[in-house]
């Protein structure tokens, strides 16, 4: 397969969809609008999981697992939710086939129709409010703290590799608490956990803000959100945190005795992300050569490639390599030492560029008389000479030179993509030959935001918390503002 990739300026689609399959994350699969994950893909979202999994750990959540089916009846419990996700849903009618009498093949056998149809689960909420009822008691059992590590189903009709998928992989928590209060907290809690993993780890900045009532999540109260710029100048939802409020728990009638020993439905939350992430790290590091991933959750920190010639020169090059194995995985650092004879040393190095391995060294006969070895950074392609001596301290520096270079040059790009403006020719002239951010008064109005939406396909992604409250006019209509929102073109 040819390697080569398309320009981010020639094609910016046709370059994503290019990194992710020559770059080994995933392939396209049989069935449409479904992505197959391959191994260093999953490794990359194993990473990501294991990092947020600990953090909801160290926050007092614990994992469960739910049913991938919902009955039908219970979606329709919450109108608001039934009607966000109706159009996405995929519906179980019969649970047997037969073979066609006709010799058509396997057909639906008409008399294995099930009695209530079954949702195949687009997101867990009636399920596990439904399973709350009978956990959930007195105020004894509250806060009630789960998680769950699962697959879910939305019928997408234009799909993309982890950007927009039928089937994706995510977390989603859910969360009862005995007062509004407690549970707000908790939602602001997870959000700011979201937004922390994005920064320090995904390297990616983000905006912390809340939803407007058009795009707040199907049967919330308030949706909470972290946005992300991408290279195009296009925003990624990259994780949301919901206060539920009591709308699930009356719904699936859950209430608990409060300590008065009255009777009290419980407040709820709910919070979610998905292998969406991917999609969002491959376009805000990556470049013309391939991948280029942040230290901290690269499946791979580190690949070492001896150049040599005849078996004696690798037998000495063995000897000390696998010493400096040794001490980078003492360091915690994941290494590979790839003396595969498969691949010329310079495919080699070219591969481990397209698979955004940070750091790459490369050690020669000549390298271990002089006791040196090269090392070169994915990030700037710059390379260096480093003693062996203490050579695992030195690159456990540069892993963390690289993780903050690449957040610091994301954040500058972001910041200087978020433009104000005024009125509304310079809204539209900034979206459509700048992009980013457009910071701009909006006079609070469902119809004002979809008619911002309709002529510019422009979304408000976000109200950002600790927004500043400034007097102004919004740049449609010309109506009182308090405050300015973000709005941008989004994936």
């Amino acid at each position: 397969m040819s390697k080569e990739i398309t320009a981010r300026s020639e094609d910016y689609s046709k370059w994503y969809n290019d990194l992710v399959v020559k770059g080994g994350l995933a392939d396209y699969s049989a069935v449409r609008g479904c992505m197959v994950i391959k191994p260093y893909g999953y490794a990359l979202w194993e990473a990501m999981r294991d990092v947020l999994d600990s953090k909801f750990k160290e926050t007092g959540h614990q994992n469960a697992y739910f049913p991938l089916f919902i009955p039908k009846s219970f979606l329709s419990k919450e109108a608001a939710h039934v009607e966000g996700f109706a159009k996405e849903c995929a519906v179980v009618t019969h649970y047997r086939l037969k073979n066609d009498p006709n010799g058509g093949g396997v057909v639906v056998d008409p008399e294995a129709k099930l009695e209530e149809e079954l949702i195949v689960r687009p997101t867990s909420e009636t399920i596990i409010w439904n399973t709350y009822k009978d956990w959930i008691q007195s105020y004894r059992d509250l806060p009630l703290l789960i998680n769950q590590w699962a697959n879910v189903v939305r019928w997408e009709m234009r799909t993309r590799l982890f950007l927009r998928t039928a089937e994706f992989l995510w977390q989603e928590g859910h969360t009862a608490h005995a007062t509004a209060e407690e549970a707000i907290a908790e939602t602001e809690q997870m959000l700011h956990i979201y937004a922390d993993f994005a920064e320090q780890y995904m390297a990616m900045p983000v905006i912390r803000g809340v939803k407007t009532a058009s795009e707040r999540f199907a049967g919330a109260v308030d949706t909470y959100c972290v946005e992300a710029l991408m290279q195009d100048g296009k925003a990624l939802q990259a994780g949301t945190s919901h206060f539920l409020g009591q709308n699930f728990a009356k719904a699936f009638d859950v209430q608990f005795s409060n300590k008065e020993n009255k009777l009290d439905y419980v407040w709820a939350t709910s919070w979610g992300v998905s292998t969406r992430l991917i999609g969002g790290l491959i376009m805000v590091h990556s470049d013309d050569q391939g991948l280029v991933l942040p230290p901290r959750i690269a499946p791979l920190q580190v690949v070492i490639v001896p150049i040599y010639k005849g078996a004696d020169q690798k037998t000495a090059l063995d000897e000390k390599v696998n010493g400096i194995v040794a001490e980078l995985k003492k360091a915690g650092i994941r290494v590979k030492y790839d003396d595969s004879d498969n691949n010329r040393p310079g495919w080699k190095f070219a591969e481990y560029e397209m698979k955004g391995v940070p750091v790459r060294i490369a050690i020669g006969a000549r390298d271990l008389e002089n006791n040196v070895a090269e090392v070169a950074r994915r990030d700037t392609k710059e390379k260096m000479s480093l003693s062996l001596d203490g050579l695992a301290g030195r690159i456990g520096e540069l892993l963390e030179e690289i993780q903050l270079n690449l957040f610091t040059k994301a954040q500058t790009y972001r910041d200087e993509h978020i433009t104000r403006v005024d009125n509304f020719d310079e809204f539209q002239k900034v979206l459509d030959e700048k992009a980013g951010f457009v910071s701009a008064h909006w006079d609070g109005t469902a119809e004002t935001e979809e008619k911002i939406k309709e002529l510019t396909k422009a979304t408000i992604r976000c109200i950002p918390l600790d927004n500043p409250q400034e007097a102004g006019t919004c740049v449609l209509t010309g109506k009182p503002s308090k405050e300015r929102v973000l709005f941008a073109r989004a994936y």
